[in-house]
């Protein structure tokens, strides 16, 4: 089970950048990259396979700090930690006793994580499209451009100019539900929350 949470990284960290100018438009996306610094929010995330059924349900909050900085507490019932310095990316598998170290390009590079890193380029690794409303939210799609970046397409929502929802399709036809409560823009966050010490006596494993 814990290796769902760590499957799906790349995804969520990619969602907290989008917002609320997609509904009018791509030029109004580049405009939140230039005025959206920081990110607060609680999340509900729901896994399920190939053939709909739930295999995972967990709760968390996130924090965001751009450029590239990300905090993603995963607290029941499986407890992970995925937290970016802005050079760095450790995931802690709490149960497991391991950490995971990448570099943040590896990370970003032309996954959905790469929406993260916001600026006028992001149209040269994905397409992007509005969608219909849908229970009286605005919709966008992102579809990555290389066919090998592990994931179909990654749907995002809003509700009244607020992320909302987030629902991603990998490469395999599972799909992840990211539901957002309390969403904060731009609150002060402190940048110590966005460092990790690796705790001694732990796995570490890097590329």
């Amino acid at each position: 089970m814990n290796k769902v949470i760590t499957n799906v990284l790349l995804a969520i960290c990619s969602v907290c950048v989008i917002s609320t100018a997609l509904a009018d438009g791509v030029e109004d996306l580049k405009q939140f990259y230039q005025s959206t610094q920081a990110m607060r929010a609680n999340f509900k995330q729901t896994v399920f396979d190939q053939k709909g059924r739930k295999v995972q349900e967990v709760n968390g909050t996130m924090l965001l700090q751009r450029p590239n900085k990300f905090r993603w507490d995963y607290q029941k019932p499986y407890e992970q930690q995925i937290i970016s310095d802005g050079k760095q990316v450790f995931l802690f598998d709490v149960d497991l006793q391991q950490v995971t170290v990448r570099t943040v390009d590896k990370v970003l590079g032309t996954s959905p994580a790469a929406l993260l890193a916001g600026g006028p380029n992001v149209e040269e690794t994905f397409r992007l499209s509005r969608l219909l409303d849908f229970d009286g939210m605005q919709r966008v799609q992102a579809k990555p451009k290389q066919k090998d970046s592990g994931f179909q397409v990654v749907i995002i929502s809003f509700d009244h100019s607020k992320l909302a929802e987030m629902r991603l399709v990998d490469a395999f036809g599972q799909s992840t539900h990211i539901v957002f409560s309390n969403v904060e823009v731009n609150p002060s966050l402190n940048t110590n929350q966005f460092l990790f010490s690796i705790p001694k006596g732990v796995d570490v494993v890097g590329e």
